[in-house]
């Protein structure tokens, strides 16, 4: 298949799983607190809280309903994985550099993950702050898979939602970035193939990994090959 170009003016990156693995950490957490909670089966967790902030799927399965204590095991539950130690995906850290600079505002990373965790896992794993900002959890009211994160990533980049190329790995986050209005490309790093296919993402783009992925700059705008 001949690969695909097109001209957007922002991409809008999810965090987990699209540019940075974090699995074991995440592993070793959602254990813990299996435990700590007697929530049963982690595993079972992990696949269905994927892409959704932790603040909705700790509120949801460990009942915590006082927000002091909600947010104390927020941080608790990150400490843990950045204890597992992130690391960059394959194609990341080589399509950020095409993109990055520092007055470079057309593309964010837009992540369930807290503005506490955000930034030091995206450190770990050698992916450097876009200039534009980051978009967290505690940035929106609704996580994924409203529309809200990926709105408020158009926001940051100052452009409109759709012009823009939302790039994720979760289902969740793929109706997110369709119900704000963007292209959507999935990367089949943590859900497979055919599980995109038969969800109800509907993404207009899918890859293996982003090292099918490249941009470049061209007259302020993006111009993003994607070979499918």
């Amino acid at each position: 298949m001949a690969p695909v170009v097109i001209n957007v003016d922002a991409i809008l990156f999810d965090m987990d799983g699209t540019l940075i693995d974090s699995t074991p950490g995440v592993v070793k957490a959602w254990g813990t607190f299996a435990k700590d909670y007697s929530l049963g089966d982690s595993a079972r967790i992990i696949h269905e809280t994927h892409g959704r902030r932790l603040y909705d799927t700790l509120k949801e399965y460990c009942q915590i309903s006082e927000e002091a204590k909600l947010m104390a095991e927020i941080d608790r539950f990150e400490d843990e994985v950045i204890e597992g130690g992130p690391t960059a995906l394959p194609g990341a850290v080589a399509l950020i550099g095409q993109l990055h600079s520092p007055d470079a505002h057309g593309w964010t990373i837009v992540t369930s993950a807290s503005n506490n965790y955000a930034p030091r896992a995206l450190s770990r794993a050698g992916i450097p702050l876009p200039p534009a900002g980051l978009v967290t959890s505690n940035d929106v009211s609704h996580g994924k898979p409203h529309p809200a994160p990926y709105l408020a990533g158009a926001d940051k980049c100052g452009v409109d939602p759709t012009k823009c190329l939302v790039v994720e790995d979760a289902i969740a986050g793929l109706k997110s970035g369709r119900a704000a209005g963007a292209r959507t490309l999935a990367v089949c790093t943590s859900t497979s193939r055919e599980t995109i296919l038969v969800s109800d993402a509907n993404p207009d783009y899918i890859v293996p990994d982003l090292t099918r992925v490249s941009a470049r700059w061209l007259d302020g705008k993006l111009e993003v090959t994607i070979e499918q």
